[in-house]
C-alpha cells in the first residue's frame, strides 16, 4: 500500500496557502493600523474607501488574505482547514468560491457603510463556515438544532463582545455568521425542492 499526499480540497488549501504566503511577505510585526508590509495596502480594506480607486475595489475581496499576527492567521486557518473540506465536498468547489467571495464583499461593504475602521482577515469567512457546517448533515428537513446551538454559542458571544473595547471586528464575525445562515437555508430550500420533484416523479411512474 502506497501513501501519497492529495490536494483533496483545492479551494480551501489554496486559500490557506495564499494567506500564509501573504503573511510572511508582509512584516510579521504588522499592527492593526495596516502600516508597513509589502502587501498591506492590497490585502486590507481601508477605513476611507476611495470609490475612484481600482485598488480599493480589489481590497473588497483581497482583505480576507491579510492577517495582523501569526495568532490571527493560525486561528483562522485552523477553522478553515477543519471545516472547509467538508463544505467543499458537500457544495462543490465552484459554489464554495462564490460563497467566500460573496461573504467577503458583503461584509466589506457593510463595514464601509457603518464603521470608520479598516478591515482585514478571514474571520467573516470562518464564521460563515462555522454556521454553514451546522447544516451539513441535515437530511430530515426543518431547522437543525446544531444550527441553533452554534448560533447562540458563536454569534451570541460576538454580539456580547461587541460592547467591549478591543481591536477585534466582531461585526465581521456576526456578518459572516448571518451570511452562512442564509446560505444554509438556501441549500435546504433547494434540497427540499429537489426531493419534492423526485417524489412527484415516483408517483407518476
Amino acid at each position: 500500500m502506497s501513501f501519497k499526499l492529495r490536494y483533496n480540497s483545492p479551494v480551501v488549501l489554496t486559500f490557506a496557502l495564499i494567506s500564509t504566503i501573504v503573511y510572511f511577505i508582509n512584516d510579521p510585526t504588522l499592527s492593526n493600523s495596516a502600516q508597513g508590509g509589502a502587501l498591506v495596502s492590497l490585502v486590507s480594506l481601508p477605513s476611507g474607501f476611495d470609490f475612484s480607486s481600482i485598488t480599493n475595489y480589489l481590497n473588497l475581496i483581497l482583505y480576507v488574505f491579510g492577517h495582523s499576527s501569526i495568532d490571527h492567521l493560525i486561528g483562522n486557518l485552523t477553522f478553515i482547514l477543519l471545516l472547509g473540506p467538508t463544505l467543499e465536498e458537500k457544495y462543490g468547489s465552484n459554489d464554495l468560491i462564490i460563497m467566500i467571495i460573496f461573504t467577503a464583499i458583503v461584509t466589506g461593504i457593510l463595514n464601509i457603510l457603518f464603521f470608520s475602521e479598516g478591515l482585514w482577515g478571514a474571520s467573516g469567512i470562518v464564521f460563515m463556515f462555522i454556521i454553514l457546517i451546522s447544516f451539513a448533515n441535515n437530511k430530515l428537513g426543518g431547522i437543525p438544532l446544531t444550527f441553533v446551538l452554534i448560533l447562540i454559542l458563536f454569534v451570541g458571544k460576538e454580539v456580547i463582545k461587541g460592547f467591549e473595547s478591543n481591536n477585534i471586528s466582531e461585526f465581521a464575525h456576526i456578518a459572516g455568521g448571518i451570511i452562512g445562515s442564509v446560505f444554509g437555508f438556501i441549500s435546504m430550500s433547494g434540497k427540499n425542492t429537489e426531493e419534492n420533484e423526485a417524489d412527484k416523479y415516483d408517483i407518476l411512474t
